[in-house]
């Protein structure tokens, strides 16, 4: 009975975990989405409520990396659920770099539309890049809640996508620069932009990633080819 108690007070603890990584999922997803509303119609207010969010995301950093290493130092947990703690650790850290560069975003769309006088078309510009990011970054989270190895295995090839059309938005904008250099300034500001919502992209492959590691107990980081799931690889052969 003891060790039954244990077992799911454990899992209560691993859980509320799990459910404040959410929490702070949907945080930095809205700040995103924000951002970019910022950026399309330079809303300051707004803008400001990004950059104060950030505060909310660091301070659940903070709480989140505690409690895991709390769990476990008492629980000293092993195999699946070591492997679940410590990519739920990796996970809020890169939830709390996208935070980031949602700021960054909303910072550069108030110094653009205060400047005035935007000479190129800036979020057309992003627009598809930063719509692809953001259902990348949905289903990331999805995976994560739903442990979806397949579906994260899936988001994965969107980030060779997402580079694709980062360096397309780097080659306009250079173009754009060396035939008007009135467009340099605001252009500069889109392409920060652009590698923000490009890094963001990055954020949520890694998350991905991740999920694939306490799916199936392997780390595919940093790899050149995504091994398919077990029952794919027997079909093709």
């Amino acid at each position: 009975m003891i060790g039954e108690h244990s077992s799911k007070q454990y899992d209560n603890e691993l859980e509320a975990i799990r459910s404040k990584v959410l929490l702070m999922g949907g945080i930095v997803e809205t700040q995103f989405l924000d951002a970019m509303t910022c950026f399309r119609i330079g809303n300051s207010e707004r803008a400001d409520r990004v950059i104060r969010e950030d505060d909310s995301v660091n301070q659940l950093e903070v709480q989140l990396d505690d409690q895991c290493s709390h769990l476990i130092v008492r629980r000293q947990p092993a195999a699946n659920d070591l492997r679940t703690i410590m990519a739920t650790i990796k996970v809020i850290t890169d939830l709390e770099r996208i935070g980031d560069e949602a700021t960054k975003i909303a910072r550069t769309a108030k110094q653009l539309h205060a400047r005035g006088a935007v000479t190129v078309n800036h979020y057309e510009m992003v627009r598809g890049i930063a719509n692809n990011t953001s259902d990348m970054l949905h289903d990331a989270l999805d995976a994560f809640a739903r442990n979806d190895g397949k579906q994260a295995l899936q988001l994965i090839a969107q980030d060779a996508v997402i580079d694709h059309e980062f360096r397309s938005i780097m080659r306009n904008l250079i173009t754009f620069m060396m035939e008007d250099p009135r467009t340099i300034s605001a252009a500069l500001d889109t392409l920060w932009v652009a590698k923000a919502i490009e890094r963001i992209g990055d954020h949520a492959k890694n998350i991905a990633e991740y999920v694939i590691y306490v799916v199936e107990g392997r780390d595919i980081r940093h790899t050149k080819t995504v091994p398919l799931p077990e029952d794919e690889s027997e079909q093709t052969q």
